[in-house]
């Protein structure tokens, strides 16, 4: 279940691009999930662990992902019960953290309104123990923290 922190949390990691600079291991930039990812979130294909192929930028290091997608894989593959702060991911991730927090509890920190599409969803508001189930909800609760 996705469970998210809205405002400034203590300890949460608030810049996890310069985090995942520092910890990613080759084989998160390989795996299928992350694949998928990038070719979606930063339309770039995975050459290999350490060669990404970018639309835009030619070839680039994994270094050179952005934020959002460095994120995403944080949430995916960092074990060690680090909150990140998922502002540094656009609303084009939003369908990719719930996907990761179908297969795990997530726990995530935002301060903005993130969009999270027109379906339904579980998602836990840490701030008010609350389970909302749709954008309006969630935009309702989030309101009162950001």
């Amino acid at each position: 279940m996705l469970s998210i922190y809205f405002g400034d949390m203590k300890d949460a990691i608030y810049h996890p691009p310069t985090y995942f600079d520092n910890t990613y291991e080759d084989n998160w930039i390989t795996d299928p999930l992350s694949v998928e990812m990038i070719k979606d979130v930063d339309k770039s294909e995975v050459v290999g662990p350490n060669l990404i192929q970018s639309t835009v930028l030619g070839p680039i290091p994994p270094k050179a992902l952005s934020g959002g997608v460095k994120t995403l894989m944080l949430f995916k593959f960092d074990e060690t019960g680090k909150v990140f702060n998922a502002s540094a991911c656009g609303n084009n991730c939003a369908k990719w953290i719930l996907k990761i927090a179908d297969s795990k509890d997530l726990t995530i920190n935002l301060r903005h309104i993130m969009d999270f599409g027109n379906g339904d969803f579980n998602i836990k508001i840490l701030n008010t123990d609350i389970v909302v189930k749709n954008m309006c909800e969630l935009a309702d609760v989030a309101g009162e923290y950001v």
